[in-house]
């Protein structure tokens, strides 16, 4: 048993000297290189001093530098070009035309609707006294609608770039979000949702003056279409009063023959008519704008909420592999030491 013993103490000391000759090797070789490298600096900077450095070298460095600077240009183009809300942003351009169209082609149409009606159908004051005042608050609306959205519209693409800058990050994984985040975008969602059902109905009642306004274009058009074979023109009247947009005692209250032709071919008519047109097209265009930012934050919600389970799940499993680890090495540690 002591033979054995005195084997095993014999071949661990030659080990000991094999790994301090191995040290002494590295060691030495380290200094050696070191010692080199020194020296060509030496005579790279002497040679630098005199004037007389290499040509292809220098012209090699300027390669290099154009083409990191290239390559910087470049990448941060990519980096850029790749954070952007492509989705929010297109949304935005469509919300800001649709609101744009909505509210500047409904406010001059509702102007030109009232003197079209104070010039031909009513011309005692009093009695549009009460539509007066309704487009006048339509037209504050206006107003209203066109600053709320503006904003929000931003506010809405500033949240997509939040979005997409987490997803950037989950993708590097450093995600890193909040709940008060993903609670700002389930709050956004929730208002967009009611505002779409809002500019829905709106959408739905800027069609009403689309079919008053064409319904009097057809009439006009069949006085002055030779098809119609019209014995009475006067006959045919727009009686604006069945409408309900005037009271019944609004005096004259409707227009027939030639005076219902020259209603039409006046300048407020035509504008008023194909205003309410494009405010109805802008209208539209603005619930699917609505309708394309519900659906990206709906989708941001849903990863956020994803993203941060995995990320959760992620940390946990990382910890566990540590906790593992650090209990192999636990053990091997005892083990050694009980050898």
């Amino acid at each position: 048993g002591g033979e054995r013993e005195r084997e095993r103490e014999r071949e661990r000391e030659r080990e000991r000297e094999r790994e301090r000759e191995h040290q002494v090797t590295r060691i030495g070789y380290t200094i050696h290189r070191l010692l080199d490298t020194s020296d060509t600096r030496r005579l790279y900077s002497s040679k630098i001093m005199d004037g007389t450095k290499p040509a292809m070298e220098s012209n090699a460095e300027e390669t290099q530098d154009e083409g990191q600077e290239s390559k910087g240009c470049f990448e941060c183009c990519i980096k850029c070009l790749g954070g952007v809300p492509y989705a929010s942003l297109v949304a935005t351009i469509l919300c800001f035309s649709g609101v744009a169209l909505f509210c500047g082609c409904g406010h001059v149409a509702l102007t030109g609707t009232l003197t079209m009606l104070e010039n031909h159908f009513s011309r005692v004051t009093t009695d549009h006294g009460t539509l007066a005042l309704v487009i006048q608050i339509f037209q504050y609306i206006i107003y209203g609608i066109a600053s709320f959205f503006f904003v929000y519209a931003i506010i809405l693409l500033a949240e997509g770039f939040y979005t997409t800058s987490a997803v950037k990050k989950e993708l590097q994984s450093d995600f890193k979000t909040t709940v008060c985040g993903r609670c700002i975008t389930a709050f956004f969602m929730f208002l967009t949702y009611i505002l779409a059902l809002a500019f829905f109905a709106i959408f739905g009642f800027t069609a009403i003056p689309v079919f008053l306004f064409f319904n009097m274009w057809n009439t006009c058009a069949a006085m002055k279409s030779p098809d119609a074979n019209i014995t009475s023109p006067d006959s045919i009247c727009v009686d604006v009063r069945q409408y309900g947009i005037i009271p019944w005692n609004a005096t004259p209250g409707k227009a027939c023959g030639a005076t219902l032709g020259d209603i039409c071919n006046t300048s407020e008519f035509y504008l008023s008519y194909h205003l309410y047109i494009v405010a109805f097209a802008g209208a539209g265009a603005t619930v699917i704008a609505l309708i394309h930012y519900l659906m990206i934050l709906a989708a941001n919600w849903a990863y956020l909420r994803s993203a941060v389970s995995t990320h959760e799940y992620q940390d946990i499993k990382t910890k566990d592999d540590q906790d593992v680890e650090a209990e192999a090495r636990s053990k091997e540690g005892q083990n050694s030491s009980y050898s």
